[in-house]
């Protein structure tokens, strides 16, 4: 009757013990917000996304879809991430393996002699295996079994870890979806960029020419001393620094070919591109959809969705701490002195089967930290993904409206260029005929340069505003 209680009142404190262990202290939870607006301040047709459309389609230019394409395969950076994908997925392969029985084989042969005058000498000496016959001295130990152990998974601790792996692995995928939308924008900017220096420089080469056939005129009319020698060097010092703006631009057109090549992953050499069809480069007609949308879209969201879904898997594993560890351990197997023992059945047989319960009482802190970490993080997580939402709807609200604004500023552009190329020609008849002084000339040439340019730059936007809004909406990956 005192055995009974005794184990009573001892299963009783286990289970107190029990209970006590698991108290999990409070955190505060918090949820996303995934809320959006119904449309884009710009109107736009929101039954088709231009996203959906793969940037083979995007990108019409020859040029630009062969180096994307050489760039998907040979990018260093895109392939260090597709390499972290694989360590990814071999974390659910090591996840997984936790929760499932780990089994063993052991095989061991040994020797050991002990004192013959000590507690185990002495004991073994008097020992009789056989009649007539002492302990064998050394002793050698043979032993074949196989082993087993597992931690039942009832709080779904190792479960749960492997699907927050699961999701991390996802998310690296996504996260490669992202990058490749970064490439694709960066080598069609850059290669935009390119072209419009070619542009440039044809512009500047062009005006070199005009300068210096009115060089000519300044130096016949200080032959009629119509003009001082001052007007020469003035036109003199105006070819020179229009002729030096070409090195500039050549310098820059240097870096930006090598900047392909570094995300094509290859040593510098030429890029091919058309810089005659600049001129005729129009922005595509985009298709924004609605704000929603965004949600699948863009890869980078979607990346933060998953590592959110992770992080919250990790609250579950980190509380899964506080509860009892149930295991089970086994092994089956034979031992002997003797080889020719080992096989003998039941003498050499050995067999054992334990179950262990354990839980954390005193002195949890580490668990604790734990907990509380992991919370720290989903609420993180949760912060991260809202505002990755909020900023990619306010990327494409920005460049929806940069694309209308930069099309009304080309159009004025183009007719200031025209009415500036014009009044050169105007300003060099009035010049010959003496109406016009020299420093008129030099402006009007000037300004008309400058027009050029910034004609050149605001296409150049344009084409930059159409490749951002494409990455904006999520396209380039697919």
């Amino acid at each position: 009757m005192f055995k009974i209680n005794k184990i009573k009142y001892l299963g009783t404190g286990l289970l107190i013990i029990a209970f006590a262990a698991c108290k999990i202290p409070a955190v505060t939870v918090k949820t996303e917000n995934t809320s959006s607006p119904s449309a884009y301040a710009q109107p736009g047709d929101s039954s088709s996304n231009t996203a959906k459309m793969p940037w083979k389609e995007y990108f019409t230019d020859p040029n630009l879809a062969a180096l994307i394409d050489t760039a998907l395969r040979n990018n260093q950076e895109l392939n260090i991430t597709l390499q972290e994908i694989e360590i990814s997925r071999n974390e659910i392969r090591a996840r997984k393996g936790e929760y499932l029985p780990f089994v063993g084989v052991k095989v061991g042969t040994g020797v050991e002699k002990v004192g013959r005058y000590t507690s185990r000498g002495a004991m073994e000496a008097t020992t009789e295996i056989k009649p007539g016959k002492e302990m064998p001295e050394p002793l050698t130990d043979q032993l074949v079994a196989a082993y087993a152990s597992w931690e039942l998974d009832i709080w779904h601790k190792l479960r749960n870890a492997k699907k927050a792996a699961v999701d991390r692995y996802l998310s690296s995928i996504e996260g490669k979806n992202f990058l490749v939308t970064n490439l694709v924008a960066e080598v069609a900017n850059s290669y935009y960029e390119l072209v419009a220096l070619d542009n440039e420089l044809e512009i500047v080469k062009q005006n070199i020419e005009i300068q210096r056939n009115a060089l000519e005129i300044v130096k016949f009319q200080k032959e009629a001393t119509r003009v001082t020698e001052l007007a020469v060097r003035k036109f003199e010092a105006e070819v020179l620094h229009t002729t030096s703006l070409q090195y500039d631009i050549m310098q820059q057109i240097t870096e930006t070919e090598n900047r392909i090549n570094f995300l094509l992953g290859r040593h510098p050499q030429p890029i091919a591109r058309n810089q005659h069809a600049f001129d005729t480069l129009a922005p595509t007609n985009i298709h924004a959809g609605i704000p929603s949308q965004l949600l699948s879209n863009r890869p980078d969201i979607r990346r933060y969705e998953l590592e959110l879904a992770a992080t919250k898997l990790d609250v579950k594993v980190a509380r899964a701490r506080f509860f009892p560890s149930v295991g089970i351990s086994a092994s089956l197997g034979y031992q002997a002195f003797n080889p020719s023992y080992l096989l003998k059945t039941p003498e050499s047989l050995l067999y054992s089967l334990a179950g262990d319960l354990a839980a954390p009482l005193i002195n949890r802190n580490a668990i604790k930290a734990d907990y509380y970490n992991a919370n720290a993080r989903q609420v993180q997580a949760v912060f991260n993904y809202e505002r990755s939402i909020v900023n990619a709807y306010f990327e494409v609200a920005n460049q929806l409206a940069k694309i209308g604004n930069l099309e009304k500023k080309y159009d004025l552009k183009s007719k200031q260029v025209d009415a500036l190329t014009q009044s050169i020609e105007i300003s060099n008849d009035l010049f010959k005929s003496a109406r016009a002084d020299y420093m008129e000339v030099l402006l009007t040439q000037r300004d008309a340069l400058d027009s050029k340019f910034e004609l050149v730059e605001t296409r150049k936007q344009q084409m930059s505003a159409m490749v951002n809004i494409y990455q904006a909406l999520g396209g380039g990956w697919k």
